[in-house]
């Protein structure tokens, strides 16, 4: 496993060390979660944006106006 050193600020460091005594985990243990949960939103959002970029490239988006979407739904 690979080693990295992150600076906290102080709040969030003690934060930190609260959960993780509270818990009887390690504060590596919430620092990897915490990363595994933002690396996955985040490499989806990058995987939507390359879909939707892709689509707009190939002419496969369609769009819609306001006007009909309110006609649509009838929101006049």
């Amino acid at each position: 496993m690979a080693s990295l050193g992150v600076r906290l600020p102080d709040n969030l460091d003690k934060r930190l060390r609260d959960l993780a005594k509270r818990t009887h985990r390690s504060k590596s243990h919430y620092v990897i979660e915490a990363l595994e949960e933002y690396l996955i939103i985040n490499e989806e959002t990058l995987q939507t944006i390359a879909k939707y970029e892709e689509d707009k490239r190939n002419g496969r988006l369609k769009t819609v106006s306001l006007d009909e979407i309110k006609a649509q739904y009838d929101l006049d």
